[in-house]
C-alpha cells in the first residue's frame, strides 16, 4: 500500500513540474524537486532546494522558491546564488528578487557579489539593474579588489560596471595597496584609470605615520600621488616630536615623499630648540621637495611664538633650501627682521638644521665689547671628525689688533673621555708693563674606567688648569668658549692625577695635586700634594649597639717654596645608635681614636722627626624632641646637650680661621681639623624651636639658640671660632616665613659678656605684587672678624616681558661703594634685549675700576650681540 502512495504522489509532482515548465518556458527554466500549486496556477511555491534558469542567462540557486506568474516576479530564499554567465558576475544573499519584466533584483541579508579577477563586493543588501549593468550596495557596504590590493568601506555604494566606476555615499574609508587609509565621504573611483577621488573633506593615512588632511582630494593609486586643496600634513602623528605642514593646494608623491606646492606652512614641533615655548615655523609663497632636498621660495623663518603680532625676529630669504643628506639648511639674499625691519642683509648662508646634533659647520656667532679690548665678533666653527671625537675652534677678532684662537677638542671612547682646551691671544698689552705679548692657557680633563674585576668602580682622572698671565681668567672671562673645563677659581689652578676605586667593603682614592695661587708671587705661588689617598672601610656595622668605621688619609705637601710637611692620619670612630629612654629623651654615645704620623721641614707646626701622636675624644649627647599641636599649627622645641671630652692636646691651630654658628656647632668636626681632635673638656648647649603651619608647610617660623663652656681656655682652638674660651660666644638663627609678602633670616653671635654682637647676618626679602627687594647685611667685629657689608638688590616685573633689576653692594669699613649694577630687560621666547649700566670699583692688576653703559641682544637661538660702551662713546 505505502509503495502505491509513493508512486502516486511521485507521478502528480511530476506532472506539476511539466505544467510549471510548460507556462514558463518563455521566461523560466524550473528545475525543482517539491511544487506547490496556489491561486488558481497563479502562484508556484518550490522548496527543498532546486535550480532556476532565465531565458537570459542568469541561474539562480536557492533553497526555495516563489513565482508569480502574472508580476513574472521570482522571489528566492536560503542560500540564494545567482549567476550571470553573459556579465561575468555571481550574486549571493539569504533572500533575493528577480523582477523579470524590468530586469532587476534586489537582495537581502549577508549579500555578496563577485566579479571579475578577485573582485568581490559584500553589503547587507544588493539592487542590481540588468539592461543598465547597474548595481547598487546599501548597509556594511565593503568593497575588495584581491589582485589591485584595495578595499572600499561605506554605508552605500553604486557599482557602474559597463563604465568601470563607482560612487560611494556617506562616509567612505578606503586601504590602499595595505599602507594607505583614506577617510572621506561620496567617494568617486574610476577603475580602469585606477583615481580615487572626492569632494568633500579628507583623512589620509600612510604607514609611516604621515597623516593628510584635505578639503578635497584626487589620488593616483598607480602612481601613488595624492593632490588636493588645503592640505594639513602631519608627520609622526601621535608622538611629541610632531610637524604640520599647510598647503593651500598641493601634490604629494606619497612612496618617495616629494611634493610640489602653493603658498607653504611649516610648523615645526615645539621644543626643536630645547625651549618648549617657541613655535618654530617657515612660510613661503611655494614649495618643493625632490628627494631629501626641500625648497621654499620667498620663505620667512622664526622660532617665536605665535601671536596676533609680527614676531620679534624673523628671517627672510628669497629662497630657503633644506638639505637632509648634508643636514644643512641655506638661505639666498635673506634680511634678519626684528619686528618687521630688517637690521642685517646676507647674500649667501646656512647652518645645520634643527635636528643635528653633531655636524660640522659654522655655530652662531657672538658680536660683544669691553672697555679692555673694545668690540670684538666671535665665530665658532665645530668639526665632527667621527661619532666618537670633534672640535670646535673659535677664533675670536678684536679691534684693537688682538687675536685671540681657542680649539677645543672632545673624544669618547668605549671606556674613557677626553676633553681638552687650548687658547693662544697674540698682541695682549698689559696695562702693568704696557707692552705687547702672546699669552695662552690649557685646560683638560682625561676620565678612564680602569674595569677593575674586583671593584665596583675604578676610574682614572687627569686634569690640568695652566694660564700664561695672572689675571688671564678675569680679564678674558666672557671670551673663554669652554664651560667644561673653566677653572671654579679665578684666582686658584688645579691639576691633578686621581685613582679611585670602590669596593664592597672600602674604597680609595689615590693621587697627585698641583695647587697655583695666582695671587702670590711667583715662588710661593704652588703647592704640591706628592702624592696623597684617603682610605675608607666600615669595621663592623652592628658592634656594641653601633658602628665602627676606619679612615686613612695621607699628604706630602710641599709649598712656600720651601715648605715641608708629610702627614699621615688614622681614625677610627665609634658611632653609638640612637637608644630612647623612657621619658623620651634620644641619646648617643660616640668615640673617636686619631692617630697622627708626621714630619717636617722648614714647618712651624711639624718637625724635621718624625712624630707620632694619638688623640682619643669621646662624645656624649642628648635631645628630648617636643611637639605641641593646635588646630592652626604644630609647635616643636627640642633641647640638646652635648659633652665632649679629649685628654690628649691638640696641633695649634689657633690662627685658623674658623667659624661657628647655630648650624655646625654640634657637628661631629665642628673646627674641619683633619689632624687634631678638639682638646679640653667642653659642653655645648643649645635648643631648636619651630612652628608650622597645618594648612602649609612652606610657612613657618624657626629660631635656634647655642653656646659651649668648657672648664679652661684651650689655646690651640682658633681663636675666631671662640670654642677656645671658657664661654664661647651665644650663637643663634631665626627663619621667619609666615607671610607670602616677607620672608627674613638673621644669623647671631653675642659675646659671652651678653653685650657686644660679634657677628650678624641679616637678609630679607619683600614681595608685593611684581616687586621683590632683598638685603643682606653682614657685620664682623672682635675675634670674629673685621667686615661691614650691606647689600641691596631689586626688580620690578612691569610686564610678562619688561623687568627692572638694580643691585648695589658696599663696603661700610672703608665707606665704599663696591659697586652699581642696573638693568632693563625685555624678554620674550625667542628675543632678550637689555640695557645695563654697571660701575665697578674693584681693581686687580690688569682690572681697573670701569663705568659701562651696555646694549645687548640675544635672538634665539643665532647670536648674541653687545654693543660697546655707549657712554664711553657718548
Amino acid at each position: 500500500m505505502k509503495n502505491k502512495i509513493y508512486h502516486y504522489l511521485t507521478i502528480i509532482c511530476l506532472f506539476n513540474f511539466f505544467i510549471l515548465s510548460t507556462n514558463g518556458v518563455e521566461q523560466f527554466n524550473f528545475d525543482i524537486t517539491d511544487i506547490e500549486i496556489l491561486e488558481n496556477g497563479r502562484i508556484f511555491k518550490g522548496s527543498n532546494k532546486g535550480v532556476v534558469k532565465a531565458n537570459n542567462g542568469i541561474i539562480i540557486n536557492a533553497n526555495s522558491f516563489e513565482y508569480d506568474k502574472n508580476t513574472n516576479i521570482l522571489k528566492a530564499s536560503g542560500n540564494v546564488k545567482m549567476e550571470d554567465a553573459v556579465e561575468d558576475y555571481t550574486i549571493f544573499a539569504e533572500e533575493a528578487t528577480y523582477f523579470k519584466n524590468d530586469e532587476r533584483i534586489l537582495t537581502k541579508k549577508n549579500s555578496k557579489a563577485t566579479y571579475g579577477d578577485g573582485q568581490v563586493i559584500y553589503a547587507n543588501s544588493f539592487e542590481y539593474d540588468k539592461n543598465t549593468n547597474i548595481l547598487k550596495a546599501s548597509g556594511n557596504v565593503k568593497m575588495e579588489d584581491a589582485v589591485e590590493d584595495y578595499t572600499i568601506f561605506a554605508e552605500e555604494a553604486t557599482y557602474f560596471k559597463n563604465d568601470e566606476r563607482i560612487f560611494t555615499k556617506g562616509k567612505t574609508k578606503s586601504l590602499v595597496h595595505s599602507k594607505y587609509e583614506i577617510q572621506s565621504k561620496n567617494i568617486k573611483f574610476l577603475i580602469n584609470e585606477n583615481i580615487l577621488s572626492s569632494k568633500e573633506k579628507t583623512i589620509v593615512k600612510d604607514n609611516k605615520l604621515n597623516v593628510y588632511n584635505l578639503d578635497e582630494f584626487k589620488y593616483l593609486i598607480n602612481k601613488e600621488e595624492l593632490r588636493g586643496n588645503n592640505v594639513v600634513a602631519v608627520t609622526n602623528f601621535g608622538l611629541p616630536k610632531s610637524d604640520k605642514i599647510y598647503f593651500s593646494n598641493a601634490v604629494i608623491d606619497l612612496k618617495n615623499q616629494n611634493f610640489l606646492a602653493k603658498d607653504t606652512k611649516i610648523r615645526i614641533h615645539k621644543d626643536i630648540f630645547d625651549n618648549s615655548d617657541n613655535d618654530p615655523r617657515l612660510e613661503g609663497v611655494s614649495s618643493k621637495k625632490n628627494g631629501n632636498v626641500t625648497i621654499v621660495n620667498k620663505g620667512v623663518f622664526t622660532s617665536c611664538k605665535e601671536n596676533e603680532n609680527c614676531p620679534p625676529w624673523s628671517i627672510k630669504a628669497e629662497e630657503i633650501k633644506h638639505d637632509k643628506d648634508e643636514k644643512k639648511i641655506s638661505y639666498k639674499n635673506a634680511f634678519l627682521n626684528i619686528y618687521d625691519v630688517p637690521i642685517l642683509y646676507f647674500p649667501k648662508f646656512f647652518h645645520p638644521d634643527p635636528t643635528v646634533k653633531r655636524q660640522s659647520g659654522f655655530l652662531a656667532p657672538k658680536l660683544s665689547s669691553s672697555d679692555i679690548f673694545g668690540r670684538s665678533i666671535t665665530t665658532p666653527y665645530f668639526y665632527s671628525f667621527k661619532e666618537s671625537s670633534d672640535f670646535t675652534f673659535t677664533p675670536t677678532l678684536f679691534n684693537k689688533d688682538i687675536k685671540m684662537l681657542q680649539t677645543e677638542y672632545r673624544k669618547i671612547g668605549r671606556n674613557y673621555d677626553l676633553i681638552t682646551d687650548f687658547g693662544y691671544t697674540n698682541n695682549y698689552k698689559s696695562s702693568l708693563d704696557n707692552k705687547k705679548k702672546d699669552i695662552n692657557h690649557i685646560f683638560g680633563k682625561f676620565n678612564l674606567d680602569l674595569e677593575m674585576e674586583n671593584f665596583q668602580s675604578s676610574k682614572l682622572l687627569v686634569s690640568v688648569e695652566k694660564v700664561s698671565n695672572d689675571t688671564y681668567l678675569k680679564v678674558f672671562d666672557k671670551y673663554i668658549s669652554t664651560e667644561v673645563l673653566r677653572p671654579n677659581n679665578f684666582d686658584i689652578l688645579n691639576s691633578e692625577l686621581k685613582i679611585s676605586l670602590d669596593h664592597n667593603n672600602y674604597n680609595l682614592i689615590s693621587g697627585f695635586e698641583i695647587f697655583e695661587d695666582l695671587q702670590i708671587t711667583e715662588s710661593d705661588r704652588y703647592q704640591y700634594i706628592l702624592p696623597y689617598y684617603k682610605y675608607n672601610k666600615i669595621l663592623s656595622k652592628n658592634f656594641m649597639n653601633g658602628s665602627v668605621n676606619m679612615r686613612s688619609s695621607g699628604t706630602n705637601e710641599l709649598k712656600n717654596t720651601n715648605n715641608l710637611r708629610t702627614r699621615i692620619i688614622n681614625d677610627t670612630s665609634y658611632r653609638g645608635f640612637d637608644f630612647i629612654s623612657d621619658l623620651g629623651v634620644k641619646n648617643n654615645f660616640n668615640i673617636n681614636l686619631k692617630n697622627l704620623n708626621s714630619s717636617g721641614k722648614n714647618d712651624t707646626e711639624y718637625t724635621s722627626s718624625p712624630q707620632i701622636d694619638l688623640m682619643s675624644s669621646v662624645e656624649f649627647i642628648s635631645k628630648l624632641p617636643l611637639i605641641k599641636k593646635t588646630n592652626f599649627s604644630e609647635n616643636y622645641i627640642t633641647p640638646k646637650i652635648s659633652f665632649r671630652f679629649n685628654p690628649s692636646d691638640m696641633k695649634n691651630h689657633s690662627t685658623d680661621s674658623r667659624q661657628i654658628n647655630v648650624n655646625n656647632i654640634f657637628a661631629d668636626n665642628r673646627l674641619g681639623i683633619n689632624d687634631s681632635l678638639e682638646s679640653g673638656r667642653s659642653l655645648t648647649l643649645g635648643i631648636d624651636y619651630k612652628k608650622e603651619k597645618l594648612d602649609d608647610i612652606n610657612k613657618y617660623f624657626e629660631f635656634s639658640l647655642a653656646t659651649a663652656i668648657r672648664d679652661k681656655e684651650e689655646n690651640n682652638i682658633p681663636k675666631k671660632s671662640t670654642l677656645n674660651r671658657k664661654n664661647s660666644n651665644l650663637f643663634g638663627s631665626m627663619t621667619s616665613n609666615l607671610n607670602k609678602n616677607l620672608s627674613l633670616n638673621y644669623d647671631f653671635a653675642i659675646d659671652n659678656d651678653l653685650n657686644t654682637f660679634d657677628y650678624n647676618s641679616v637678609g630679607a626679602q619683600v614681595s608685593i605684587n611684581n616687586f621683590i627687594t632683598e638685603f643682606n647685611f653682614i657685620e664682623e667685629n672682635g675675634e670674629m672678624g673685621d667686615a661691614n657689608v650691606i647689600e641691596n638688590s631689586f626688580a620690578y616685573t612691569l610686564n610678562e616681558s619688561n623687568q627692572l633689576s638694580f643691585k648695589t653692594r658696599r663696603n661700610r669699613k672703608i665707606n665704599l661703594t663696591e659697586y652699581y649694577n642696573f638693568v632693563y630687560e625685555y624678554k620674550n621666547d625667542c628675543l632678550t634685549a637689555g640695557i645695563t649700566y654697571n660701575k665697578t670699583y674693584y681693581e686687580d692688576r690688569d682690572l681697573k675700576p670701569s663705568e659701562n653703559l651696555l646694549f645687548t641682544v640675544t635672538i634665539f637661538p643665532l647670536t648674541t650681540y653687545q654693543t660697546g660702551n655707549l657712554k664711553k662713546e657718548n
